[in-house]
C-alpha cells in the first residue's frame, strides 16, 4: 500500500507571496504475514487426526466391541503407543465387555493442550509488525 501526498506552502513576507516548491511525501507500508499460517494449519491437522483416533478408540472400549474383528484390533494397536503414558492416572472400570477408558480422555485432552502450545509457540516465534517508512522529497 503506497500512500503519496503534494502539500504546496504559501509564506507572507511584507504583503510578498512566495510559493514554495512541491513536498511529496510518501508512507510505504509493508504488510507481512501475521504467522506462518500453513504451519499451524498442519499442528492442527496431526492433532485433530490423534484426537479422532483417540474417540474411536475410545468409543469401541465404551461399546465393548469384538476383539475378533479386523479394525478393532487394528485401532487398539495404532492408538496403544498414544494412550501409553496415561495408562494407571485413573481406575479402569468394566462392566461385562464395556469398559471405560479415562486414560484415552486424559490423552485427547493432553495432545489438545501440547498442539494448542505448538500453535501458540509458531504464532509467537514467526509474527512480524507492521513496517512503516515516511519519505519526504522535495522537488
Amino acid at each position: 500500500m503506497e500512500e503519496s501526498e503534494t502539500r504546496e506552502t504559501t509564506v507572507s513576507d511584507s504583503g510578498v507571496r512566495r510559493v514554495d516548491p512541491a513536498v511529496t511525501s510518501t508512507r510505504v507500508t509493508q504488510l507481512r504475514p501475521m504467522s506462518n499460517y500453513k504451519a499451524e494449519q498442519a499442528i492442527w491437522f496431526v492433532v485433530g487426526v490423534v484426537d479422532a483416533l483417540l474417540i474411536i478408540r475410545f468409543l469401541l472400549k465404551l461399546l465393548g466391541a469384538s476383539l475378533a474383528s479386523g479394525f478393532v484390533r487394528f485401532m487398539y494397536d495404532l492408538t496403544a503407543v498414544l494412550v501409553a503414558p496415561f495408562h494407571g492416572i485413573f481406575n479402569t472400570v468394566a462392566s461385562g465387555r464395556s469398559v471405560l477408558e479415562p486414560e484415552s480422555l486424559v490423552a485427547i485432552a493432553i495432545y489438545t493442550l501440547i498442539g494448542w502450545g505448538l500453535a501458540a509457540l509458531i504464532r509467537l516465534m514467526t509474527t512480524r509488525n507492521r513496517v512503516t517508512r515516511d519519505t519526504n522529497v522535495v522537488a
